[in-house]
């Protein structure tokens, strides 16, 4: 979609410096236009020119003669004062006339016109833009703060379309329906059937909603008005309810078309007024005037809102039911297949190495958004362009998920000797584990190369195929493998270092969903104990129990993560010989993926037994 832009002048600058060239003109130049040009010659030329009878008029003051000669056109001269007493007698004589000043002025309307009235107009014109400017940049323009200030954009040959949109297969199939409704009104007039007023899409940020609604309006091939909720909110009371009708009298015009609202939630927040105080504010105020104009408005012309907000549980309850926002389109993050399409729709921008396989990347790259992986294919892109290659290399596509996931390589952080045999055991002890407790993800590769978010050291395990249930026991698994760092560190060198502490909070945050969300203590049963909130914005948990029962929940936590963490122990206390001998090899080398891991891992009949025992746990 190509957006219709109005060309944008800094007028500060320009108004400033035209004032000075005005005031400078004005000074210099001005005065010299409206007087005749007067030629300075010497004393004894002036005589000359009397004897010979050539002086018309002459005028004296303190400092010179101004005189003029006898053509139809008079030319002015000027000469210097000299004392001459027979000066006035030779002037008489020769019939020169004498007058105070023989260079006449120019006239006084065009004089006052010229130093008045042009400086004080300019002057005028030049503070209007100046405040118009700071108008705008402040938002305290009087003219314009009743106006919408919405993107306006147009269909084009390079319109967005959904062959843009990737990995959102059911979001697309249902707003194909409101294409066809743009494309096709009287199909669905025939049956008495009218489109919901307004489609809501939630999800994730980066999942591709404004992506959607773009692409929405390119298929339809209408007029696509784009705002985002913040652009509502002024500091002047009424003036986010005058924008909102500015915006849907915009929309009326050009029916049919699509008006998006993006972050909904900031003017659509929930009424939740306290006891005695009044919440008819601003922003209520705006929120009440989009309800009333979405009441007001007919569906059959042509006029199709669309918003999106990764916050849908705050928005009122008035806004989101049926009449108003009737259809609610989740934009979830990308499956497996999702992600390759996304993958691919990116890649086409860039040039691929033919043996780059997208499918091991999308796997690698489980729970990134559609923002996330056009993030990681520019990343690879630019690593080819630093190594000195024209095209990406399937090295590069896994180095950019390290990069966005644990940032770049941090190559001025040195560990001593000491530090990275601590950090190769730590990452092995995580590896050794996840291969012997059975049901967890491959490990794909384990590094102990410093990151810029502060990891020292990583292991990435990734999942063969997409996984959305988990049972008790891999989620056990899981825990054990994160405990699986520390416990190395306490085996090997008889101490605990800081380096566990992400694998603690992840730990914790396993066991204590699986008592207070996922019902699995057998304590509780099917309660819920804790609900989540700002699902799409990371999540924050609020416990709905008792101080009692929330002791208890602390206490389970902590039996859980004991119970896997000792049995984490055990594993590599079993095995030793294969902790000591991969950890010596990932020291020197510092980086292993995971098929050397699996070789240097030999099938020995201990390691049997020792996943029977955790299994047994």
């Amino acid at each position: 979609m190509k957006e219709i832009k109005s060309p944008q002048k800094n007028w500060m600058y320009y108004g400033i410096i035209a004032a000075v060239v005005i005031m400078l003109l004005n000074i210099f130049l001005f005065p010299n236009l409206m007087r005749p040009q007067v030629q300075e010659v010497s004393y004894s030329a002036f005589l000359e020119m009397l004897e010979k009878g050539e002086v018309g008029q002459v005028s004296q003051d303190d400092v010179q003669i101004t005189f003029s000669d006898r053509s139809i056109e008079p030319k002015y001269y000027k000469t210097g004062l000299m004392d001459d007493p027979d000066l006035i007698d030779r002037l008489t004589q020769a019939g020169v006339e004498f007058t105070r000043s023989i260079v006449e002025p120019a006239s006084p309307l065009i004089s006052f016109l010229i130093s008045w009235l042009i400086p004080i107009g300019f002057f005028l014109l030049i503070g209007r833009l100046l405040s118009r400017q700071m108008g705008k940049a402040g938002g305290m323009n009087a003219m314009q703060l009743g106006k919408s200030n919405v993107k306006i954009y147009i269909e084009s040959q390079t319109g967005i379309t959904f062959k843009d949109v990737a990995g959102q297969e059911e979001a697309k199939e249902a707003l194909w329906e409101v294409v066809d409704f743009l494309h096709n009104p009287a199909k669905y007039t025939e049956v008495g059937a009218v489109m919901p007023k307004g489609v809501l899409l939630v999800g994730p940020p980066g999942t591709g909603k404004t992506l959607l609604a773009k692409a929405v309006a390119g298929e339809a091939d209408v007029p696509f008005f784009s705002i985002s909720g913040s652009e509502f909110v002024e500091m002047f009371v009424g003036m986010g309810a005058a924008k909102v009708r500015d915006l849907f009298k915009q929309a009326y015009e050009k029916a049919p078309c699509i008006v998006f609202i993006d972050e909904i939630d900031t003017i659509g927040k929930r009424r939740d007024s306290p006891a005695g105080f009044s919440g008819n504010d601003e922003r209520e105020q705006t929120l009440n005037q989009l309800l009333s104009e979405m009441d007001g408005f007919d569906g059959r012309k042509g006029v199709m809102i669309l918003a999106a907000t990764n916050r849908p549980e705050i928005l009122d309850p008035a806004l989101t039911r049926p009449g108003r926002f009737d259809r609610r389109i989740p934009v979830e993050l990308p499956d497996l297949s999702g992600r390759v399409a996304i993958l691919k729709v990116h890649a086409k921008k860039v040039k691929m190495d033919s043996r780059v396989d997208l499918t091991r990347i999308a796997r690698a790259a489980a729970g990134a958004s559609g923002a996330d992986l056009a993030n990681m294919i520019n990343e690879a892109a630019l690593r080819a362009v630093r190594s000195g290659r024209k095209v990406v290399t399937q090295e590069d596509l896994e180095e950019s998920i390290e990069v966005v996931i644990a940032g770049y390589q941090k190559k001025d952080r040195v560990l001593s000797d000491k530090e990275k045999k601590i950090v190769a055991y730590h990452e092995v002890g995580h590896a050794i584990v996840a291969a012997l407790v059975g049901g967890s993800a491959p490990v794909h590769k384990i590094t102990i190369i410093p990151r810029t978010s502060g990891a020292l050291g990583y292991t990435m395990q990734v999942d063969e195929e997409e996984r959305f249930l988990r049972t008790r026991e891999e989620i056990e698994n899981k825990i054990a493998t994160f405990a699986g760092g520390r416990a190395a560190e306490s085996l090997v060198f008889d101490t605990i270092t800081t380096g566990a502490a992400n694998d603690i909070e992840q730990a914790t945050k396993l066991a204590r969903a699986m008592i207070t969300r996922f019902g699995m203590a057998e304590e509780f049963g099917m309660v819920a104990l804790e609900r989540e909130t700002d699902q799409y914005l990371g999540g924050n948990m609020v416990g709905n129990c008792s101080s009692e029962t929330q002791g208890r929940i602390d206490q389970l936590t902590v039996s859980i993560v004991n119970k896997q963490y000792n049995r984490a122990y055990q594993l590599l206390s079993d095995n030793q010989r294969e902790l000591h001998s991969i950890a010596q090899v990932l020291y020197e080398k510092e980086t292993i993926t995971g098929e050397e891991f699996m070789s240097l891992l030999s099938a020995q009949p201990r390691l049997a037994e020792g996943v029977e025992t955790g299994q047994e746990e």
